[in-house]
């Protein structure tokens, strides 16, 4: 369905996005995240067309960016992070508008609003004006406007931004039901979000794609690195620390908590075998009282913050 090879986008010396390359296929929804200025916005305007590639190429179905912007267009929604609609104008009267632009036809459009209604919860306001709206509200009036035309694809930037956990989880069953029936690209901050909603996740990092896979997929990964959490009464950080660096395979050892007699710690290995064992005899052999021992499953967050860390 979509195609990127060698994609870049250079703003005068700042190499935004650095010659990425992915697929997407028909009814998938692929998250992209990324810190901030990681390139996600400069990706999705490339995609839709908004923004001029400085070198690479996009090819969606049979049609190339380049040459054919225009059809693109007619197959894609687009969400920007801000909706761009007419507060002073009513629901339903903005939406007959954007019907009206995208070309659809009087015996159509009655009917493609009120199939939009329905979808995106809107039947309680459409005669409201969009300026008086929340924000979730708007979010789902930039929806109904993003797929008045029926698209194949739906690119969103940043859906739920700004919006209260209720909002949020609406938006994303909202999401979830399109998802169904279109390929979707959506940009995120809310890690849980995308875990929830996406069939897959790319990581985007100083304009570079550092992981693309599901996320069961990256955290197998990245299960290399496990990490291991105990807590004891009865002990002193530098010792514990001392003790347990001692045996084969620990990495870094780290005090998370300190407080009310209970020191917790979280310790890394790499090695390839388990180190529980060699760490229970070593926490056996020493006075201390052991509260609590496990292994700490990584989350996407662990993920994300080792690929987009800084160092």
């Amino acid at each position: 369905m979509i195609h990127v090879e060698n994609l870049t986008k250079y703003y005068d010396d700042l190499c935004a996005v650095d010659q990425i390359d992915f697929d997407v296929q028909k009814g998938e929804i692929l998250g992209l995240l990324g810190p901030n200025g990681a390139g996600k916005t400069t990706t999705l305007r490339m995609l839709t067309g908004f923004l001029s590639p400085t070198d690479g190429k996009i090819q969606i179905k049979d049609f190339n960016i380049r040459q054919q912007p225009l059809e693109i267009k007619k197959i894609m929604g687009y969400l920007p992070e801000s909706a761009p609609l007419y507060h002073d104008m009513l629901v339903f009267d903005y939406l007959d508008y954007v019907a009206n632009i995208r070309e659809i036809t009087a015996g159509q459009k009655l009917a493609r609003i009120r199939e939009l209604s329905e979808l995106c919860g809107l039947a309680n306001v459409m005669h409201q004006p969009i300026g008086e709206l929340s924000k979730g509200y708007k979010q789902r009036v930039g929806l109904s406007h993003a797929m008045m035309n029926d698209p194949e694809i739906l690119i969103l930037d940043e859906p739920t931004s700004g919006l209260d956990p209720n909002q949020i989880v609406e938006i994303r069953e909202i999401i979830r039901r399109i998802g169904k029936q279109k390929t979707v690209i959506l940009s995120t901050h809310i890690l849980s979000e995308a875990e929830a909603t996406c069939d897959r996740i790319m990581i985007i990092s100083r304009g570079q794609i550092v992981a693309d896979d599901t996320t069961e997929n990256l955290k197998q990964s990245a299960g290399s690195r496990k990490t291991i959490k105990l807590s004891f009464s009865n002990a002193e950080f530098e010792t514990v620390k001392e003790r347990l660096q001692a045996v084969a395979g620990v990495g870094e050892v780290v005090k998370v908590d300190d407080g009310n007699g209970v020191l917790q710690i979280r310790l890394t290995s790499n090695a390839d075998d388990d180190i529980r064992p060699a760490l229970y005899q070593t926490v056996k052999q020493a006075d201390w009282e052991l509260l609590e021992f496990y292994k700490d499953a990584q989350t996407l967050e662990d993920i994300f913050r080792e690929l987009t860390r800084e160092n």
